[in-house]
Formats: structure tokens, sequence, C-alpha cells
């Protein structure tokens, strides 16, 4: 008596007819967010640093990937810092990661600088810095 693999009958079956993986646009913006703590605890391992990702999702009919994925991410950065190149990091790492761990093109990122975190701020019941 002959046995069939279940990976050799579904490899009889037609792409289009097995099903479909769908990644959650939430799931999207988790990855992203994580992407951009990642890269921003790289730049400056110390400082403050955190990360916030809203996604649009444009699913595509070709199944080549699963679609591309338009991101906006808001990050609070220490201060002084090079902001535009702390943006930068964060463009580069949340695209490449968002490619690699959820198959979708990614193009475009729009990187918000929602807060700066100063140390000569912290800890000062002060208002003004002299």
């Amino acid at each position: 008596m002959a046995t069939v693999s279940p990976f050799a009958a579904a490899a009889d079956v037609p792409a289009g007819e097995r099903g479909a993986t769908r990644i959650a646009d939430r799931v999207v913006a988790k990855i992203a967010a994580q992407a951009a703590r990642e890269a921003l605890r790289g730049e400056s391992p110390r400082a403050h640093t955190d990360a916030h990702a809203t996604v649009t999702v444009h699913r595509r009919a070709d199944r080549e990937n699963f679609g591309e994925a338009r991101l906006r991410i808001a990050v609070e950065l220490g201060y002084p810092c090079d902001i535009g190149a702390q943006c930068r990091v964060v463009r580069h790492h949340v695209t490449e990661r968002v490619k690699a761990l959820a198959s979708m093109d990614v193009p475009e990122v729009a990187v918000e600088v929602e807060r700066l975190h100063s140390p000569l701020l912290e800890h000062t019941d002060r208002g003004r810095v002299r």
C-alpha cells in the first residue's frame, strides 16, 4: 500500500486553490515599530527612545508578495543628536525588516519626531536650563 505525503498532495493543487496567507495591518505596524526601536537603540543605546507606527497596506492580486505597506513612524529621540541621520537609519531599517518579515514592498516610510528628550531637563524642577 502506497502512502501519499501531505506535502506531495499539496504540490498537486494549483497555487490559486491552496489558499492564501494574509498578514494583518496591525501586525505590520508592530513589526515596523519594533524595527524603529531596534534602529534607534543601535544608534544611541543609552538614550531614551520610543516609536509607534501606523500603516496602510495595499494588497496585490499577483501573489508575488503580500502587497505594499506605506508606513508612518512616530519616534521620540534623545537630544542632542543628529536628527536627520537617526531618521534615515529608522527609514532604512524599518524598510528592510518589513520586507524580510512580512514580504511586503515598502515604498514610503514617513518618520515624525514626536518628542526630544534632553538629559539637561531630566530630574530638575526648574522650567529653564541655564
